[in-house]
């Protein structure tokens, strides 16, 4: 493990002799007895919340956050380490792999339930390797026009687009991610084409559609109220099952089309053989720290609603989620490996 690749959150800052000292206790404790007391006493050492993307962007700063108040309330230090690779396979493997204890935990985006489907020929299972925890957050997307195209409304939009016949443009962050498959979700559902534009990452998909390359795309909400206020933009709906707080007046894609949900989202999980005990007590500390006022005034700026449940809830809702996105996937034929 390379201690520069590691922030303590006791800290906050960047410090490899910290780091590399609680990469020391993470490797040279003895691992705690999972008996039925190991709720009890856990944790007795450092604990590592493995981030699979580089730092920065919207899942790290919750993991940092998350690991700050898990180290307020248990008392013991906590690592947050990123491990990027792969679209995020590399650090999902390490936590997949390391003992399941409780001390090495997986912060994971939704894209999690996508790849359960998407990639097929991975070393280790999505599903069958892990443990939901709890989700922390959720964000939902707009669907977003160029300014110059001639529509006010959602009914406005989906006459264009099934009388343009698959000429209108649609941007995404990359084939896979986030935005393209909500694209395909939405045209599944509309019935109506669209010729999908990959560009590389969401912030080169953003800028195509204000410069007019494409005629449309989904986004996360918090990223666009500033273009929408500018007028650089327009916004026609949100993903998420209820209005946004960011945008109350935008309609849903779910008041048009029943059940029709496509939120980002950001949880824990652990291995898959982690002593329930251990994942309740980690699910109800997660609870706990999103109830508290500096992650929730973290959220309300993020432009994210704080979540925080069961494991057994989660679990179900990972379920539906791997569900929800194999239909999208499957229909579209998508490929990524």
């Amino acid at each position: 493990m390379k201690c520069e690749t590691m922030t303590c959150v006791c800290v906050g800052v960047h410090l490899m002799v910290c780091a590399a000292a609680c990469a020391q206790n993470l490797s040279t404790k003895p691992v705690l007895s999972l008996s039925k007391d190991a709720g009890q006493t856990f944790p007795v050492k450092p604990m590592r919340i493995v981030v699979p993307v580089a730092p920065g962007g919207g899942l790290d700063p919750q993991a940092r956050l998350l690991g700050k108040k898990f180290q307020e309330s248990m008392g013991q230090a906590v690592v947050i380490e990123n491990r990027p690779g792969a679209n995020g396979m590399i650090g999902t493997e390490h936590v997949a792999k390391s003992p399941a204890d409780g001390y090495t935990l997986l912060c994971a985006a939704a894209s999690m339930a996508s790849a359960v489907t998407l990639y097929k020929n991975l070393s280790f299972d999505l599903q069958r390797d892990f443990a939901p925890v709890s989700q922390i957050s959720s964000n939902a997307q707009f669907l977003i026009a160029h300014p110059s195209l001639p529509v006010g409304t959602m009914k406005d939009f989906i006459t264009l687009a099934k009388k343009q016949g698959g000429k209108m443009n649609a941007a995404s962050g990359g084939t896979g991610t986030a935005n393209h498959l909500v694209l395909e979700m939405f045209k599944q559902r509309a019935g109506f084409q669209a010729t999908h534009i990959p560009y590389k990452g969401s912030g080169p998909a953003t800028i195509a559609l204000m410069s007019g390359e494409v005629d449309f795309s989904f986004a996360g909400a918090i990223t666009m109220i500033p273009h929408m206020r500018s007028g650089k933009v327009k916004a026609l709906a949100v993903t998420s099952p209820a209005p946004s707080r960011l945008a109350p007046a935008l309609p849903t894609l779910a008041s048009l089309y029943p059940g029709f949900e496509s939120v980002n989202w950001y949880a824990i999980f652990a291995p898959a053989a982690t002593p329930a005990v251990i994942v309740n007590k980690l699910g109800g500390e997660i609870t706990a720290a999103i109830k508290s006022a500096e992650m929730r005034d973290f959220m309300l700026k993020e432009g994210a609603d704080p979540v925080g449940n069961t494991p057994q809830e989660f679990a179900a809702y990972f379920k539906s989620e791997v569900t929800r996105y194999a239909l999208v996937i499957q229909a579209a034929n998508i490929r990524v490996d």
